[in-house]
């Protein structure tokens, strides 16, 4: 296979099931439990997760580890749910639409309306663009 790109020739195709499984059961699961090592699970070590509305950047494991650490420690409750899923395994591609409602530290329920596309490579995450519905809280961590 030639070097990889987003929705490129020569993608490995997985069932669909994986896709909605990986998003919903492996990552999202662990972003609502707070199980760091579970999201991280999901992701190559070279993976660039981009939240798109801001054009925040986190590249390589290590800055996504960061950022959720802090995502983690500024919110005392997360959800995702209500999803609409299409995936694409000609081009190992699922794009995610969901409502999140996020508590921070001592404030009131936030809601969003967010979609996520995400592009795997070797049955992980190596692309994810985030769309949120309003401020950014996906921001950079201490690394």
């Amino acid at each position: 296979m030639d070097a990889w790109q987003e929705g490129g020739p020569g993608q490995a195709p997985l069932p669909y099931p994986f896709y909605v499984d990986i998003v919903t059961k492996r990552y999202f699961d662990g972003v609502d439990n707070k199980r760091l090592d579970q999201v991280l699970d999901c992701f190559t070590p070279d993976a660039v997760l981009t939240e798109v509305t801001s054009n925040t950047v986190h590249e390589g494991r290590e800055a996504i580890r960061a950022m959720f650490e802090k995502l983690f420690a500024d919110f005392s409750q997360i959800w995702h749910g209500n999803f609409v899923h299409t995936a694409d395994p000609a081009t190992n591609a699922i794009c995610s639409q969901f409502t999140v409602l996020i508590t921070p530290n001592g404030g009131d329920q936030l809601r969003y309306e967010n979609c996520n596309r995400f592009y795997l490579k070797d049955r992980l995450f190596h692309r994810v663009y985030v769309y949120m519905s309003g401020d950014n809280l996906l921001k950079k961590g201490e690394a």
